[in-house]
């Protein structure tokens, strides 16, 4: 029992000498990588990913990691394109740890792009191309984008600020949606498990053919609707509040 004891003594004391991460402190790193085609996809892991498109020619990366292990190995950070498929992230290989990066991408104007990541924050601001974001843990953040819009997250809120997208699709199993629009949109297409939907439209005309349900909570729409518009928002959440309004 003693020989227990001390050794729980221990592993505490080592946990507290551990501490925690700070990416503010971490070295910053930089890439960049060619890109053959017109679709850049990416795949993260345990990392914050910030999409910036900008006046460059190649896919250019920065990226901070920090981290700790007991009795194991890491933070092993990884970026590497394969295709038009580049990964990024940090894995830990330890009894216990806490591994974290961030990257910041600078895309070629003229890409779409897609992300998938495992464990993170995915946030594009001032997109004028096809966006497909999906974090399986962590919020999708969106603004100033023009180009049609693939949002989701499996365990996140997604938001979308400024936002001028014709075509706008969001997934979301427990976090809540907020899409706040500059411009008309063709298509609203957004559904929910587990979290409220609030959609802002710009104010006065066009009608909108408005379709707003929920399983439990209260649906409020204050928009000029038309069955028959072809401006089409349609509302679907299973538990939280739907809100469908005009900006202010």
């Amino acid at each position: 029992m003693f020989v227990v004891a001390g050794g729980v003594v221990l592993l505490a004391a080592v946990l507290s000498a551990c501490g925690g991460t700070n990416l503010d402190d971490a070295p910053v790193e930089r890439k960049s990588f060619g890109l053959t085609g017109r679709t850049l996809t990416i795949a993260a892991e345990n990392s914050s990913v910030e999409l910036v498109p900008a006046d460059v020619r190649r896919v250019e990366v920065e990226r901070q990691v920090d981290g700790w292990v007991m009795l194991g190995s890491g933070p092993d950070p990884v970026w590497r394109m394969k295709g038009d498929t580049l990964t990024l992230g940090v894995t830990c290989d330890a009894v216990s740890s806490d591994c974290v990066s961030r990257h910041r991408v600078k895309v070629p104007r003229d890409v779409t792009v897609k992300v998938d990541a495992d464990n993170g924050r995915v946030s594009a601001s001032g997109f004028a191309t096809p966006l497909e974001l999906f974090s399986d843990n962590g919020g999708v953040v969106v603004r100033d984008a023009r180009g049609p819009l693939k949002l989701g997250s499996d365990n996140g809120s997604v938001l979308a600020e400024r936002i001028s997208a014709t075509s706008v699709i969001t997934r979301s199993d427990n976090g809540s949606v907020r899409l706040k629009f500059s411009g008309v949109p063709d298509l609203v297409d957004s559904v929910t498990d587990n979290g409220g939907v609030t959609i802002d439209l710009p104010a006065g005309n066009p009608a909108y053919a408005v379709s707003a349900t929920t399983d439990n909570g209260t649906v409020s729409v204050d928009v000029p609707r038309s069955d028959t518009s072809t401006h089409v928002v349609k509302v679907r959440t299973d538990n939280g509040q739907v809100t469908v309004r005009s900006a202010n």
